[in-house]
Parts: structure tokens; C-alpha cells; sequence
């Protein structure tokens, strides 16, 4: 089984890239057709933005699932296997599922592949495997998030319910445009008529363009700031205690066992996408018209107590995730500069670390300098190395950059992941004169797939959605650098 589900992984990542998009969605809606309309069997949650955006499909699919709802969870990209992005009830589809699903619409993909002028992406093919999947299941919502941009994204030939539009930044810039306004812009295109819109706190210019497309098509719009948002929170041995204000009331002493910040201001956004889902409107006037604001099914809030149960259970691998203890080891998939702004704020913030060595390894195709701008006040060294993607920019290459940022003293280069992973734990368990052993850490981020190939190393075999600890109680590993050789 291991070895077919191999075969059909390597057959989709044959095809052309999911970040090489093309601005049409006639090879995907074609697909869908041929299959019936999957996307049209159940309602969407559809969530873009530049980042945060899986970690709040899986909190919106966590309490929608604490709601007593079945759901189908599209994320992407994947740290470790394709099946994590399609999930039914929170889990992956098992390997003999997702082998079935292929082989089920292969003959439909080829047919279009044949009618076609360029054939089926790897994921636009992924992309009609989950909304087959969730129909077939079947679900009674789809929490998607988008791949790449938003009007363009095969996703995007469903029609969500509610559209959550995370923070705007940078990236993408040769898909998705080199200003703000025409990355947001693209994101926008999720918004469809009548669809509530839940807006996480943007820049201006990509907060007028939201609001410009909410009110060409009639949708509805909740802000976060204003309608929703963070109103207090604290750290807490795990994760952070929080109090939110939601659409239709204020929620206390919520446990959200994931650090930092933004990933707060994640839960908030969620928490309006669940209380949105039914949607009522309420219009209210601006400048040339009106603007419809403060959706929700009635004047009652969420169970107070379902909402913390699901915030609780709430996980996001990849992200600012200890992997190990002793010395402690991080992996995070931040690969742009607001993302990776935002993880530092958050690991200086709950981390008392003395000195954190940096593991770095990105995608050419990033804005690299910027990232390694972003890393150099908060690491004290760093390794620069590869991951397993093709994308990956060779370790030689991204060291030239390094030396620029951090000086020749602080950077070293290791070709492979595990080398470079050893060389970095060596360094965190050697402490400085006055230092106290255990106060130092490893930090390996860069990439999505740099995450991944981190958790394949230190994680082999854990599950890709382990049950989240309960408040308080972290997991904590022995390790050393003897492990890893």
C-alpha cells in the first residue's frame, strides 16, 4: 500500500507546479463537471490571505467539528504526505482512500488533459480529488483553503458561504502582482455575492480593495478590530489565554494552545467564520451607499464552553512547533518576511531563549534577502542548507546572501538537512562563558517543505493531526545530537 500510494504522489507531482498558476479555471470546472458538481454538495468556508491561512482553516474545522458538524478540511502545501491535505472529521484520507480516489477520477482527468490546451496542474488534479472526496463522504461543510491567490485558484470554482480573507502581504509577486493592491485584488476574487466576508486586520490599501469587492457583489462584512477580534490575552504554559469578541458575543478565558500574536488574531478570524456560517445581515451606510456588516444566524452567541473545547483541541504542525527538548527544537513553515516578522515576535515572546541557532532553507523563488533581514537581530548563528523540494535555492547560493546579512562569522553551510540540523543542536548545547546549559535553542525554518523534511527527521511516524495536549501540558522530548547522526 505504502509503495502504490508512493506511485500515484510521484504521478500528480509530475505535472505542472502548484505554484505556477494560469488565469483561467475552464481545466477545473471541465474536471468538476465531469464528475457532477462535487464543489455545489455542500457549503464552503473558503480562506485565503497571505499567511495564517492553514492554521485558520484547521481552527474553523476544529470548532465547526465541535459543533457536531462533519467536515472536509483542503490544505495546503503538505509537510509530509498528500493525504494531509485532504481530511474528513480532522483526519487524513487513509492511503488506501486516497489511491481509490485517484484511480476514480483519473479516467476524468485524462479526458480533460485530451480537450484541453495545457493539461491538469498538480493542483487542480488535488483539488478535484477533495471536492469528490467531500461529497462522497459526505460532509455537511468544507472548510478550503486556497492554494495560490484566490480568483484564480482551482478552488475557487466553489462558492463560499463565508469567504476569510487573513492578513495581506508580499509574495507570490511574479503570480500574484508587486503591489498590494494587486496581491489583494487576486485574494478578493473569493468573495462571492451574498457570501459573508471575514477580513483579518490588513493594510490600508488592501483593506479598501476588500471592502471595494464586498460591496460590488452585496456580500456582507466583519472586520477584525472592529466587529471581531483579540479584546485580551496572556501567556500561558503552552500557549496563550485569551478573550475574544466574536460577531454575537465575547467569549473568556479561552485556551489556545498554539503561541504568538497572530495566531490569535487566527483564532478571532475563526471564531467569526463559525458564527458567520448561517449569516444574517445588517446594512449600514457609508460614503456613495451602504455596506452590509455584523453578519450571524441570530442574537445568541456560541456555547461559550464549545468554544473553548475547540480552541483547545486546536493544533497547527509546522508552526513555531516544538519538535524536541534538551536543547529545545523548533520547526516553522514561514517562508515570507511579514510571516517570518510574526513567528519571531512570537518565539521572543514566549521563549526566554539565551541564543537561537537558525537551520535556514528556502525557495529560490522568495524574497530570501528579506527573510534573512527578518532572522538576523534574533539568531545568534545560523546554518544555511537545502530541502528536498527542486524549488529549494542551493545552500552555496543562499550563503552568499547570509554572509551579506549576518557576516561571514555567524553562517555556516551544510548541503543536507540532517547535517546541518546536527551542526546547529552541537552549537545550541555548547554554552557561552556564563551561560546556563538548556537555555539555548534551534530554530528550522524557511519553507513549508523545510518544516516538513525537519518533522520527517525528528518526528518519523507521528501522525500528521495528533490529538492536541490539554492545557498545559506540553510535550517534552530528550535530545541530542547523537540522535540525529
Amino acid at each position: 500500500m505504502d509503495e502504490r500510494l508512493r506511485e500515484v504522489e510521484l504521478e500528480i507531482a509530475a505535472r505542472r507546479p502548484e505554484h505556477q498558476i494560469s488565469p483561467t479555471l475552464d481545466r477545473i470546472t471541465m474536471l468538476a463537471g465531469l464528475l457532477g458538481d462535487p464543489q455545489r454538495a455542500y457549503p464552503v468556508v473558503h480562506v485565503a490571505g497571505t499567511n495564517g491561512k492553514t492554521s485558520m482553516t484547521r481552527m474553523i474545522d476544529t470548532l465547526l467539528r465541535e459543533r457536531g458538524l462533519r467536515t472536509g478540511r483542503f490544505t495546503s502545501p503538505h509537510l509530509v504526505s498528500m493525504r494531509e491535505r485532504i481530511c474528513v472529521d480532522g483526519v487524513p484520507l487513509t492511503a488506501e482512500r486516497f489511491i481509490e480516489l485517484y484511480a476514480e477520477i483519473l479516467p476524468y482527468v485524462q479526458l480533460v488533459d485530451d480537450k484541453q490546451p495545457a493539461a491538469l496542474s498538480f493542483f487542480e488534479v488535488l483539488t478535484g480529488m477533495m471536492f469528490a472526496a467531500f461529497a462522497d463522504a459526505p460532509v455537511d461543510v468544507a472548510v478550503i483553503e486556497v492554494g495560490l491567490g484566490g480568483t484564480w485558484d482551482a478552488t475557487n470554482i466553489a462558492d463560499g458561504a463565508v469567504a476569510v480573507v487573513g492578513p495581506i502581504a508580499m509574495d507570490h509577486m511574479k503570480y500574484l502582482g508587486d503591489t498590494i493592491e494587486a496581491i489583494a485584488t487576486e485574494k478578493a476574487g473569493i468573495i462571492k455575492p451574498g457570501a459573508t466576508a471575514i477580513l483579518a486586520q490588513q493594510q490600508v490599501a488592501a483593506a479598501e480593495v476588500l471592502l471595494a469587492r464586498a460591496a460590488s457583489v452585496g456580500a456582507t462584512v466583519a472586520r477584525e478590530g472592529i466587529e471581531f477580534g483579540v479584546l485580551a490575552r496572556e501567556l500561558a504554559v503552552g500557549g496563550q489565554h485569551l478573550v475574544l469578541k466574536g460577531l454575537r458575543g465575547t467569549y473568556a478565558d479561552v485556551f489556545l494552545p498554539l503561541f504568538g500574536a497572530y495566531q490569535a488574531g487566527n483564532a478571532a478570524c475563526a471564531l467569526a467564520a463559525v458564527e458567520a456560517f448561517a449569516g444574517v445581515a445588517e446594512s449600514v451606510g457609508v460614503a456613495g451607499g451602504s455596506l452590509t456588516l455584523g453578519p450571524g444566524l441570530s442574537s445568541a452567541s456560541l456555547d461559550p464552553d464549545l468554544v473553548r473545547d475547540g480552541f483547545a483541541k486546536a493544533s497547527s504542525p509546522g508552526r513555531l512547533e516544538v519538535l524536541r527538548r534538551s536543547p529545545t527544537v523548533l520547526v516553522d513553515a514561514s517562508h515570507n518576511p511579514a510571516g517570518m516578522a510574526a513567528t519571531l515576535e512570537a518565539l521572543t515572546e514566549t521563549f526566554g531563549f539565551a541564543r537561537v541557532i537558525g537551520v535556514v532553507a528556502v525557495s529560490e523563488d522568495k524574497d530570501v534577502a528579506g527573510v534573512l533581514a527578518e532572522l538576523e537581530p534574533v539568531l545568534s548563528d545560523i546554518v544555511i542548507t537545502a530541502n528536498s523540494s527542486p524549488r529549494s535555492m542551493r545552500a552555496r547560493e543562499l550563503a552568499v546572501i547570509a554572509r551579506e546579512v549576518f557576516g561571514e562569522d555567524r553562517v555556516l553551510v551544510a548541503e543536507r538537512l540532517d547535517d546541518a540540523i546536527e551542526a546547529a543542536v552541537s552549537l545550541a548545547d555548547e554554552p557561552s562563558a556564563g551561560e546556563l546549559p538548556g537555555r539555548n535553542a534551534v530554530l528550522i525554518t524557511g519553507s513549508v517543505v523545510t518544516a516538513g523534511d525537519a518533522r520527517r527527521l525528528l518526528a518519523p511516524g507521528s501522525p500528521p493531526d495528533p490529538a492536541p495536549p490539554g492545557p498545559g501540558t506540553p510535550a517534552r522530548h530528550s535530545f541530542t545530537a547523537g540522535d540525529l547522526s
